[in-house]
């Protein structure tokens, strides 16, 4: 019987060692044949435009063109699960955002993003800032928070539409300022929205700073604060919520780059080398700063830890509107 156990013991050490050894023998080689990242969301989107930026830098460093297929739908859930259940080799990788983080919470779904597809990098985050028409009567954001509790569901939020980044920065607003500021889904989008903010029909609104900087510039709207740890590139006068004395607050709108589940390490980490060399370039970092993009970068383990951190603070954010209702 104790044979038995050592036999098995050692096949199962064999298989795991084989395995091990070819996935290094898979990374030594790697890449040899061109790479595919996959966008969920169309054309010109900031997803897309920076993972055509990065991908042609990456191209430089790994040596094999970077194809970027666009594949939108469901919140681009359709493309995250296409890339889920590709070969788990390197050669398909999946451009994220908060979308993905976002959906499942929503939903419910079983999908786990950092499960599911293994994180490479953090690649940027587009800025959400805090925006007011500028016949409120408020002039930063501890003013704000104390008109919004004076008149409880008076003043309205403008969201670009129910379980968008706009629409659940405003519920995370709600939530952490005690205040009950109406929210107004707008099914359109953002584009009606903040043309019913310029024009006061709405009286506050959370939306991406490239899109507010030029009506924030010629005084139409003012700005309160940025919805994120760190400034806006594009908007560096305007405080943080935390700098504004509203702690533990992000809704930056991230994105990043993920490989199916599994992929080795060895190639995980040469992307991620490769990514983060991509982002520390000049011509990208001002390309991005046209686009209201603000790069970041991270390590594997550190995007890890920042998408298991969103989807907790997602899921307790759609619990707490669930439990106001």
């Amino acid at each position: 019987m104790f044979d038995n156990f050592l036999k098995t013991a050692a096949l199962c050490l064999a298989v795991a060692v084989g395995v091990i050894a070819g996935g290094a023998a898979a990374a030594a080689t790697y890449p040899a044949q061109p790479i595919k990242i996959v966008v969920g969301f169309g054309p010109a989107s900031a997803a897309d435009i920076l993972t055509r930026l990065i991908g042609k830098r990456m191209e430089v460093k790994l040596g094999q063109p970077v194809i970027v297929e666009n594949r939108a739908g469901n919140s681009s859930m359709i493309g995250a699960e296409a890339v889920a259940r590709a070969p788990a080799d390197g050669y398909t990788l999946f451009t994220a955002t908060i979308a993905n983080t976002l959906n499942p919470a929503q939903t419910k779904s079983d999908f786990d993003l950092g499960k599911m597809l293994a994180p490479i990098a953090l690649l940027g985050v587009v800025p959400n800032v805090l925006v007011a028409h500028p016949s409120v009567p408020a002039s930063n954001l501890s003013e704000l928070i104390a008109l919004a509790k004076s008149r409880p569901e008076t003043l309205t939020f403008g969201s670009s539409g129910a379980g968008t980044a706009s629409h659940m920065a405003a519920e995370l607003f709600n939530e952490k300022a005690g205040t009950s500021v109406v929210i107004v889904p707008y099914q359109g989008g953002s584009n009606q929205a903040v043309s019913d903010l310029l024009a006061g029909r709405i009286a506050l609104m959370f939306n991406v700073a490239a899109t507010l900087a030029p009506h924030v510039e010629a005084g139409k709207l003012k700005a309160f604060a940025v919805a994120q740890s760190r400034r806006a590139t594009i908007m560096p006068d305007v405080p943080t919520l935390a700098e504004a004395g509203m702690s533990e607050y992000d809704a930056g709108v991230w994105i990043g780059l993920l490989a199916p589940a599994g992929t080795p390490s060895a190639i995980i980490d040469r992307l991620s080398i490769a990514a983060n060399e991509a982002l520390k370039d000049e011509e990208v970092q001002r390309a991005l700063k046209l686009q209201g993009t603000d790069p970041v970068g991270s390590t594997p383990k550190e995007f890890a830890d920042f998408i298991r951190a969103d989807v907790e603070k997602w899921k307790a954010a759609f619990a707490a509107v669930d439990a106001r209702k």
